[in-house]
């Protein structure tokens, strides 16, 4: 009498059908993987034939997730400290106004980050871009708009002040609010022999009207 057993196959191959899908995902993810470096390299070198022309395409695969701002790196980095105040100007039931005193924007984001090991990207970076958005857009010597986004820039900048101000200072509403940009060089090393930094440069922008429509979708 004679036994036999049942043994399984020692590999089990793919169906043909199989092997054609797996070949055309792996060569769909090895070519969008290869375009995507591309287009980042693209971004990052200097402007080329190539860059210009599909600069429109390249932008839309870096921007927002996987902008390149590494000014650490740059040739020319940040050599300021850049702060932020605010001020408002508050109107009683009579009708006396009041303008009260600055309130430091930078310095309450500094206290957040100081000691905190992993601190908020919103406090490290969105009144920094704020900031920046509004100089950009702005003409320094008079503070009109210098683009169609200048509008913009003032009420994003207004807006995230307003947040954190709120609507009353000692129970009188705030009638008005204007900025404060303090720009000063970070000083060099005592041992580089290089002059000392010149004074910190102050700017101040006008006030700007506040009105119900500004808390709109505003927490608290």
């Amino acid at each position: 009498m004679t036994e036999t057993t049942d043994r399984p196959a020692a590999g089990r191959a793919w169906s043909k059908p199989a092997q054609l899908v797996l070949g055309l995902a792996g060569a769909a993810l090895i070519g969008g993987t290869g375009l995507f470096l591309a287009a980042v390299f693209l971004h990052v070198a200097p402007a080329n034939s190539l860059s210009r022309q599909y600069r429109t395409a390249i932008d839309g695969v870096v921007y927002p997730e996987f902008e390149q701002n590494w000014k650490l790196f740059a040739p020319n980095p940040l050599q300021q400290n850049v702060s932020l105040d605010a001020q408002v100007r508050t109107v009683a039931p009579g009708g006396a106004t009041t303008t009260r005193d600055w309130t430091g924007l930078t310095a309450q984001d500094i206290a957040a980050i100081r000691g905190n090991p992993a601190p908020s990207h919103v406090d490290q970076n969105l009144l920094r871009r704020a900031w920046d958005f509004y100089d950009g857009s702005h003409n320094p010597q008079d503070e009109t708009p210098a683009n169609a986004r200048g509008k913009l820039a003032e009420q994003y900048l207004k807006r995230i002040a307003l947040q954190r101000i709120g609507r009353e200072a000692d129970g009188e509403r705030i009638l008005e609010i204007r900025f404060r940009v303090t720009a000063a060089t970070v000083p060099p090393p005592a041992w580089s022999g290089e002059a000392a930094p010149p004074a910190p440069k102050v700017r101040e922008l006008p006030w700007w009207p506040v009105a119900d429509e500004d808390y709109r979708g505003l927490l608290g």
